[in-house]
């Protein structure tokens, strides 16, 4: 994995600019799992990714991407390179493929 050194970083501090939207002083990061990392697979710097890995472990940020309802493709294609994802396993896989492709039969 990409980030295997994440427990070097124990003070990484997420950019709560990711979750601009929320009322940040009500955010329950625990509650909010799947956005929280959805947002930083997206648009994460770092140490975004530092903070998820050692506050939701590598096993919680797994089962999180497995529930993602949509990535572009090359964020789809680097999570599930990065933590051993087979692509049927994400649901933003099944549902893009779900989706009709009219020009591309």
């Amino acid at each position: 994995m990409y980030f295997d050194n994440y427990k070097q970083f124990p003070d990484a501090k997420l950019d709560m600019k990711l979750l601009w939207e929320y009322d940040l002083e009500k955010v329950d990061l625990s509650a909010m799992k799947s956005t929280v990392v959805q947002r930083v697979v997206e648009r994460g710097w770092p140490d975004d990714w530092y903070f998820i890995l050692n506050f939701y472990g590598v096993d919680g940020v797994r089962e999180a991407i497995k529930k993602i309802a949509y990535l572009n493709d090359k964020d789809m294609y680097f999570v599930s390179h990065q933590f051993g994802l087979p692509l049927n396993e994400m649901k933003c896989y099944e549902k893009k493929q779900s989706v009709k492709q009219h020009w591309n039969s």
